[in-house]
C-alpha cells in the first residue's frame, strides 16, 4: 500500500507558532514602557483566541477591531483566525457612518474599539453586536485584559479546512461611495508577508516600527511578517515625528514603512540627523521625488519602492535596484526607482494590457491598464458578486491604474483610469466627496480633482455652482462635509463658479485638473 503523504495548510499563524519555540524569551513587541516576549505574545494570542470561542464565535464570523496601532490590533491578527473568525481591521480615520456601514456589511458579531475611538462608536446601532473596550492600559483593569484573563493560555485546535479560506476583510472605498469589502486567504497572507520580509531583507534581529496603519491592507501584511522571522514589532498610537526620531535612538529601529508623506515629516523634523546605521524605508502612495530622495540618502535611509493595491495584499510590485544605476546622477536614480518596478518573489509578472488584453509595446509611451493576478491578488470582494465580477474579470485583477511598459521589463503608473486621490497614502474617492458636497442645501452641482498638496501629497478640491439665489461660504461648505465624510476625505479648498462641459453636459474633469496641475507633474501612485 502506498503511504500517505501529509501535508500542512498554509498559514501565517504558524509564524508565531513558531518563533515561540524558537525565541520564547526575544522581545517580540514594544510599547512604551510594556514589552511582550514571543512567549508572551503567542500566550496573549491563545487568551484571546479561546476566551472568542468560550463567548460564541462560529467558524468564519467577523470580528472587527477600532483600533490605533496597538498590541491589541496586532494579537488580533493572529487570535481571530486562530479562533476560526475572520479578522475586521477597520479605519481608524473613518467616521460612524462609514464605520456603521462596514459593522454591517461585513456582519460583525463582534467589536473590539480603543477607549480613544469609542465617542465615534456611540452614535452607531451595535444590536447583536458584543462590544469590548480596550484601554491600552496593559493593567488588570483595562476591559480588555480582563477578556484575555478568562481565556486559556493554551493553543485551541484549529477549525481551518483549506488555506483558500478567508483570513480577513479589508474595506477599501475604492472608486464608489460605499466600501468594498477585500478578501484575503490564509495562503495569500502566508505568501505575501514572506515577499515582503524578502523584499526589505528583514531577520529576527531587524527592528520594525509601526508607522504604517496596521488597518492598511493588515498592515501591508507586515503583521504577521515581521512575526515571521522573530523580529521586533514597536508599537505606537499615532505618527508623531518627534517620537519616531526618538524611537529610532532608543529601540534601534531598522525598518519602517510608510506614504512620502511619512518621509516628508521626518526629514523636515527639527530632530531631524544622519543616523549611525542605515534604516531600510519601504515607501508607497506615490512614487519619491528627487528631493525627498536626496535628502532621506543624508540622513542615512535606505528607500524601497513598491506598489499595489489592497486587493493585493499591499505591495505587488518592487522597482528592485540595479547596482549600474549607482553611477547615475541623482535626479536619475530618482527617476529609476520611481518606476513600480515588477512583481516580488512571489508575485505574477504586472501586466499593462490593452482592452482586449494583450500586452502593450514595451516602448515606455504606449499605456494600458495594470493587471495582475496570482496567489497575492484577493478572493474578491465580499457579499459583492457585481463588482468582483468586474474588478476580477477573466481572473485578472483590473486595477483601475494606467502605465507603461519600459524596455527592461519594468512598468510605471502615468495616470488613473478613475479619478482617485491618493492622500498621505489612503485612497479617497472623488465621487464620494462629490455626493457629501451635493447634500448642501446651497449646492447645485459640483466636481472634485485632486489639487497638489506639499504634506499629503494630494488633497481634493471642490468646484461649485451654486443654485440661483443662494449663497454659501468655503468654510460653511468645509464644514458641512465634515459632519457627512472622515475629516481627510473633506475637500481643501472651494472655488465656485461655473464648470466646464462638453456639448453633451459632460463635467470636464481634466480642464480643472489641467488648471490645477500646471506646470507640476502628477504626483501618482
Amino acid at each position: 500500500m502506498e503511504e500517505k503523504v501529509y501535508r500542512t495548510e498554509l498559514t501565517p499563524l504558524s509564524f508565531l507558532q513558531r518563533n515561540a519555540l524558537v525565541f520564547p524569551a526575544k522581545t517580540a513587541i514594544v510599547h512604551g514602557e510594556r514589552r511582550y516576549t514571543y512567549r508572551e505574545f503567542e500566550e496573549r494570542v491563545n487568551r484571546l483566541a479561546s476566551r472568542l470561542r468560550s463567548v460564541g464565535l462560529q467558524k468564519h464570523d467577523r470580528v472587527a477591531f477600532l483600533c490605533p496601532n496597538t498590541p491589541a490590533l496586532l494579537e488580533a491578527h493572529f487570535a481571530v483566525p486562530a479562533a476560526g473568525g475572520i479578522l475586521v481591521a477597520v479605519n481608524s480615520r473613518l467616521n460612524s457612518q462609514e464605520i456603521g456601514f462596514i459593522l454591517r456589511h461585513s456582519g460583525s458579531k463582534y467589536l473590539f474599539v480603543d477607549a480613544e475611538l469609542q465617542p465615534v462608536v456611540e452614535p452607531i446601532n451595535l444590536e447583536g453586536i458584543q462590544v469590548v473596550r480596550i484601554d491600552d492600559t496593559g493593567t488588570p483593569d483595562d476591559p480588555y485584559e480582563e477578556f484575555l484573563a478568562s481565556g486559556s493560555a493554551e493553543q485551541v485546535e484549529s477549525w481551518l479546512e483549506d488555506e483558500e479560506e478567508t483570513i480577513s476583510i479589508n474595506y477599501t472605498s475604492g472608486t464608489t461611495g460605499n466600501p468594498k469589502g477585500v478578501m484575503y486567504t490564509y495562503r495569500g497572507a502566508y505568501l505575501n508577508a514572506l515577499a515582503e520580509v524578502i523584499s526589505t531583507g528583514m531577520s529576527s534581529s531587524s527592528v520594525y516600527l509601526w508607522t504604517l496603519p496596521m488597518f492598511h491592507c493588515n498592515g501591508w501584511c507586515f503583521t504577521w511578517g515581521v512575526t515571521a522571522v522573530g523580529a521586533t514589532h514597536v508599537c505606537q498610537r499615532k505618527v508623531d515625528p518627534a517620537q519616531i526620531w526618538d524611537l529610532f535612538e532608543s529601540e534601534g529601529v531598522t525598518h519602517f514603512n510608510g506614504a512620502p508623506t511619512v518621509q516628508i515629516f521626518l526629514v523636515n523634523h527639527a530632530k531631524a540627523h544622519r543616523l549611525d546605521r542605515q534604516i531600510t524605508v519601504t515607501i508607497a502612495g506615490a512614487p519619491p521625488s528627487p528631493t525627498l530622495l536626496g535628502q532621506m540618502k543624508e540622513l542615512n535611509f535606505h528607500p524601497i519602492h513598491v506598489y499595489g493595491l489592497t486587493e493585493t495584499y499591499g505591495p505587488y510590485t518592487i522597482c528592485e535596484w540595479h547596482t549600474e544605476w549607482d553611477n547615475l546622477s541623482q535626479e536619475e536614480q530618482a527617476r529609476m526607482l520611481a518606476r513600480q518596478g515588477q512583481g516580488n518573489v512571489v508575485a505574477e509578472r504586472a501586466r499593462i494590457v490593452d482592452s482586449a488584453m494583450n500586452d502593450v509595446p514595451q516602448d515606455g509611451t504606449t499605456m494600458g491598464e495594470v493587471a495582475m493576478h496570482g496567489n497575492n491578488v484577493a478572493k474578491g470582494y465580499y457579499e459583492n458578486p457585481e463588482a468582483t465580477a468586474k474588478s476580477f474579470e477573466g481572473g485578472w485583477f483590473h486595477s483601475g491604474d494606467m502605465g507603461v511598459r519600459h524596455p527592461d521589463n519594468y512598468i510605471e503608473l502615468r495616470d488613473r483610469a478613475k479619478d482617485i486621490i491618493i492622500s498621505g497614502g489612503e485612497n479617497i474617492s472623488t465621487i464620494e466627496v462629490e455626493q457629501a458636497v451635493a447634500q448642501h442645501p446651497a449646492v447645485m452641482e459640483c466636481a472634485v480633482v485632486a489639487i497638489p498638496d506639499e504634506q499629503w501629497g494630494e488633497r481634493p478640491k471642490a468646484f461649485v455652482t451654486l443654485k440661483p439665489g443662494q449663497s454659501a461660504t468655503e468654510a460653511e461648505i468645509i464644514a458641512f462635509c465634515r459632519e457627512h465624510i472622515a475629516h481627510f476625505k473633506c475637500p481643501a479648498s472651494i472655488e465656485f463658479g461655473e464648470l466646464p462641459k462638453t456639448s453633451t453636459g459632460k463635467v470636464q474633469k481634466f480642464v480643472l485638473r489641467d488648471k490645477e496641475w500646471s506646470g507640476r507633474a502628477k504626483r501618482i501612485n
